[in-house]
């Protein structure tokens, strides 16, 4: 039976398509854990060794697994993609960043954007990019 997706066009089939995860490749999966637990709280669901699944949906992969069962390797700080969260003290999450125990590499600092909204960039120690900004809405005008 044909039924409608959420567009209104036909659509075979009675399920949605749902994204469900994202995967990054990690270089070692228990300190790429504790990367993402100590600065965004993110708590393993799952651990396979190889393959970890944290809460918000982010899996994390050896980067070797992905590159044997792929047959090329990944690239790290390809800026091709980017992990994003958003954060209502961005001031306060950027002393976390600071005052974390491995050197953070930045792409942007933490700034204000046109119409107020606060942003920074960086990567994660395997190179996968990372953005984190203020929620829309909430402006440097509205924290204070």
């Amino acid at each position: 039976a044909l039924c409608k997706h959420r567009d209104g066009l036909p659509w075979k089939g009675g399920l949605y398509m749902r994204l469900k995860n994202v995967l990054i490749t990690v270089q070692d999966t228990k300190r790429a854990k504790t990367f993402y637990k100590d600065l965004f709280g993110l708590d393993v669901i799952l651990d396979g060794d190889a393959n970890v699944m944290l809460t918000e949906g982010l899996v994390l992969q050896d980067r070797k697994v992905w590159e044997d069962s792929l047959g090329e390797k990944a690239a790290s700080y390809s800026n091709a993609s980017e992990l994003y969260f958003e954060e209502t003290d961005l001031e306060g999450f950027a002393g976390k960043l600071q005052a974390y125990e491995e050197v953070i590499r930045y792409t942007d600092r933490l700034r204000e954007l046109p119409g107020g909204q606060k942003m920074l960039r960086f990567y994660d120690p395997d190179g996968n990019l990372i953005e984190v900004r203020t929620p829309a809405g909430i402006s440097a005008e509205k924290e204070t």
